[in-house]
């Protein structure tokens, strides 16, 4: 199993309802499965806030209900150990899909990740065997966005994930 770091920097998030297609750049991120038998563990997701003033922001770990298309960039995922090898097929990642962003399903939630963007911070942590899992190529399995649901601010952090 290879672990992997999810990483975004300063990105400043606006509000999305459920089910609308996210706009680029303004959510911290997505991962998305690369195929039809690939799953994913997140076991850590950690949030903190750089806004210049105070912005409540809750940010939401959902399933997706409609996949993003195209190939997404803006975001950072890296092997965190640097002696492994990567598997053939990894998820990917980032904030800014080529043709269009995921929709946060409605009733998909899996964290409420609420923080001040003005210097707050938001950390989950999985017990062993308690991971939130992504499996395969189609909703709501295959891919999981981390979206504000309301706020905006700026915010830059990870999320710790396996790939199995």
């Amino acid at each position: 199993m290879a672990r992997y770091s999810a990483s975004f920097s300063s990105v400043t998030v606006a509000a999305l309802a459920d089910t609308v297609a996210a706009t680029n750049a303004t959510y911290p991120g997505t991962i998305r499965s690369a195929g039809a038998t690939l799953q994913f563990k997140i076991n850590e997701v950690y949030i903190g806030g750089e806004s210049g003033a105070s912005n409540p922001c809750a940010v939401i770990l959902a399933r997706a209900s409609t996949l993003s298309v195209g190939a997404l960039s803006v975001g950072q995922l890296n092997l965190m150990d640097f002696t492994g090898t990567a598997p053939g097929t990894v998820p990917t990642f980032g904030n800014t899909a080529a043709t269009s962003g995921p929709q946060r399903s409605a009733t998909g939630y899996l964290l409420d990740l609420s923080l001040n963007a003005y210097g707050g911070i938001a950390r989950w942590q999985a017990r062993y065997g308690e991971e939130i899992t992504g499996y395969g190529s189609t909703a709501p399995g295959g891919e999981i966005c981390l979206t504000s649901k309301t706020g905006t601010g700026q915010m830059s952090g990870h999320i710790i994930m396996e790939v199995v």
